[in-house]
């Protein structure tokens, strides 16, 4: 499989005709290889307009919508960004190409070791893997620019809404009720946290951020 051109069809068929605009993402999708973040047995669908899992309820999100989350985030060339649930690292690598800095976090060793590895093979300097817990974020190199957080969530935890700098912004899928949930970008204005929805995106649970069971007597 020709992945070089793969990826200019991804481009061409998935992002331009969704509304993906800004041209520092259309480059850094062009040129990052999505299927080195791929387990090797399902390196054939890294490019097709689906999820593909890496380990048991893990999964790598799809290039339209991941291109989507980020395009809202409007990343600047200065910023500092927390990417939760990395993975093995492909949306960081695509947000390395665009921000001064990026914080890569990953609550299962096996992806964060991947992540890693990846990052350093393919020269990405400015990303950074850490291991820790993905709801309480990491609050050490905190305020941040922007957070990602990459997956859907029932709900967005306080402890990430407390690491978004004051003009900072935070984007994932809030998803009460399957299948749809909406891609949402939550700004804080320093009063507030300002609400924004995108689109529609159905998109599987974050490990650790699915709906808390309902009370039974």
């Amino acid at each position: 499989m020709d992945f070089a051109v793969a990826r200019q069809n991804m481009v061409e068929s998935q992002l331009r005709p969704n509304k993906i605009t800004d041209d520092r993402i259309i480059a850094a999708m062009r040129t990052v290889p999505r299927e080195v973040f791929v387990p090797k047995a399902r390196q054939h669908l890294s490019y097709l307009d689906e999820d593909v899992a890496l380990e048991p309820g893990r999964f790598l999100t799809e290039p339209r919508l991941i291109a989507t989350m980020i395009q809202a985030l409007e990343i600047r060339a200065d910023d500092a960004v927390l990417v939760v649930g990395a993975g093995t690292g492909y949306a960081a690598a695509i947000i390395g190409q665009i921000a001064n800095t990026v914080l890569a976090l990953e609550s299962e060793p096996q992806l964060a070791a991947l992540a890693s590895s990846q990052a350093t093979s393919l020269g990405y300097d400015n990303v950074i893997v850490l291991e820790g817990n993905l709801t309480a974020g990491w609050p050490d190199e905190g305020p941040y620019d922007a957070i990602l957080v990459d997956g859907a969530v029932s709900e967005i935890p306080e402890a990430l809404v407390a690491q978004v700098k004051v003009g900072g912004r935070l984007a994932t899928v809030v998803k009460t009720s399957e299948p749809v949930g909406q891609v949402v970008v939550e700004t804080n204005t320093g009063a507030t946290m300002a609400h924004r929805v995108v689109c529609d995106a159905a998109i599987p649970y974050l490990e650790g951020f699915e709906p808390k069971p309902a009370f039974q007597f």
